[in-house]
């Protein structure tokens, strides 16, 4: 399978990438880490565990709390491809997170990008 590379990534190495990309925006690592929480469940210190753990996101998503219900309202392109239409549930959950940090750098509202 070829999306094993990016299940095997480990999650702490691209967390800084999707700080960097909000702030180069003016948004903020909390802002990052409520769509992050919001997502998956996890609290904060939770949060900050897996990304010490430097678990992989395969590990990171099989591990989340809670997902959250709400994700499947997440739609778009992300990359090329339409969000809801990746058959993959591992990819799937990966790009909605890619998405939803794309909508914050864009300037989105955070009640409009956690699907109030």
């Amino acid at each position: 399978m070829a999306n094993t590379r990016v299940y095997k990534m480990k999650f702490s190495s691209v967390y800084p990438l999707y700080i960097q990309k909000a702030e180069k925006k003016g948004r903020t690592k909390e802002e990052v880490d409520e769509i992050i929480r919001w997502l998956t469940g996890y609290g904060q210190e939770e949060l900050e565990s897996q990304i010490e753990k430097e678990v992989d996101f395969e590990t990171f998503f099989a591990e989340a709390p809670r997902l959250n219900p709400n994700r499947e309202l997440i739609k778009g392109v992300i990359c090329g491809v339409r969000v809801e239409e990746i058959e993959d549930p591992l990819m799937r959950e990966i790009r909605y997170l890619d998405k939803l940090i794309d909508e914050l750098a864009k300037g989105k509202a955070m009640e409009k990008i956690l699907r109030s």
